[in-house]
């Protein structure tokens, strides 16, 4: 069941989560026993690793308000108005789509492995069109952009309904796979009341830890929140990821300013609409502002530099319930002598530390460390050890 967030009387108040109160779907105990024996004759949908990422990131109440999946009103109100039908902000059609209906009032959820994990109460099943919703979530419906392809693969009806699990699929990420609640206990114990969050899929090199740290001029903490779950092919494995960010903060942060915890969602590349949702359940994880750099989830040419930043823009702090927090490229010049963006730094290009991806990739493969204007050399000798084993 939902309930509400109380922060202990002797505690800092964090932000309240999105919609007001921090959704729990999770089932325990001599319940979770009983529900898992019940699933055991229900009917069975077996997920996709994007659903079932979603499903946990529903029932730990990371997509607050939402309790299970969108029923037709929402789904059509979250594509028209980017707002769940009672005027709640929501960027992304959180459904369950299914290739083949299963009758039933309830089915069994699995995960892709046939693994029981949950048991979803059927309130509506539904139809909608897939190109529609590419070209409204995804600005395209061409099948070449990942989360298009994504969509495309799934059924075509959609299952809606609250959900309750019992299990979750293994943990490959030890005490860093944290709930909402637990990554706001570790806030609160830091004695913080502000936080502020950062979504990356890539490691950390110089100028993203150059906003974190201006940013962690005017908050109390950084809960830096890699995405563990589903990436397309190329991106650097998640394991690898987490490695470079110990190795960040152990030498580059103040430990007790900086939280690190693993975000189980998939990753979709929506650009503009999955800034706002990537803001949204940090908010739920206890982050009172949001980091939205250039290109935020983009995925080749589909979006503009800051075309998530503007569209994140028509939102009103008040709507939000947090601040977003909008930078622009930053960069080391040589001339300044330290980290900067076009904001800050009178220098051109030709003064500016840059490096292609593609470049990094190749110095990496032939073990050479990027100049350490670019990389943290404890960061870079992570990758390197990784290109050169996969060499």
């Amino acid at each position: 069941m939902s309930t509400t967030l109380e922060a202990p009387s002797d505690t800092v108040e964090l932000v309240v989560p999105h919609g007001g109160t921090l959704v729990d779907r999770v089932v325990t105990g001599a319940d979770a026993e009983a529900l898992r024996d019940r699933a055991a004759s229900l009917p069975t949908v077996t997920l996709t690793d994007t659903q079932a990422a979603d499903l946990e990131m529903i029932a730990v109440g990371a997509m607050s308000p939402l309790t299970g999946f969108l029923g037709q009103a929402d789904y059509t109100s979250v594509l028209e108005d980017v707002r769940l039908a009672d005027g709640t902000v929501w960027s992304l059609p959180i459904t369950l789509r299914v290739h083949e209906d299963v009758a039933g009032d309830e089915v069994a959820l699995l995960s892709p492995e046939g693994q029981p994990l949950a048991v979803l109460q059927v309130t509506e099943r539904y139809t909608a069109d897939k190109e529609r919703e590419a070209e409204l979530v995804y600005g395209t419906t061409e099948e070449a952009h990942p989360g298009v392809a994504i969509l495309y693969a799934q059924g075509d009806t959609i299952l809606a309904g609250p959900i309750q699990v019992f299990d979750f699929q293994p943990n490959l990420f030890g005490d860093y796979l944290q709930t909402p609640r637990e990554t706001r206990a570790a806030m609160e114990a830091n004695g913080w009341a502000t936080a502020v969050g950062f979504q990356t899929r890539n490691p950390v090199h110089r100028a993203h830890e150059y906003i974190l740290k201006t940013s962690l001029e005017i908050v109390d903490g950084l809960l830096l929140h890699p995405l563990v779950g589903r990436t397309k092919d190329g991106d650097i494995p998640a394991d690898v990821r987490m490695r470079c960010y110990e190795v960040l903060i152990d030498n580059y942060f103040p430990a007790d300013r900086v939280h690190l915890a693993a975000f189980p969602a998939a990753m979709r590349y929506a650009g503009p609409r999955e800034a706002v949702f990537h803001a949204l359940t940090r908010k739920n994880y206890g982050c009172s502002h949001f980091i939205v750099g250039r290109d935020h989830a983009g995925v080749g040419s589909y979006y503009t530099t800051y075309e998530a930043q503007e569209f994140i823009s028509q939102f009103s702090q008040l709507e939000l319930g947090m601040t977003i927090l909008k930078y622009e490229h930053s960069f080391f010049c040589t001339k300044c002598e330290g980290m900067g963006s076009a904001k800050t730094c009178p220098h051109g290009a030709e003064d500016h530390v840059f490096l292609s991806g593609t470049k990094v990739r190749e110095m990496l493969g032939q073990g050479i460390k990027p100049p350490v204007q670019f990389s943290r050399p404890e960061v870079a000798e992570v990758l390197i050890n990784e290109y050169t084993k996969q060499g």
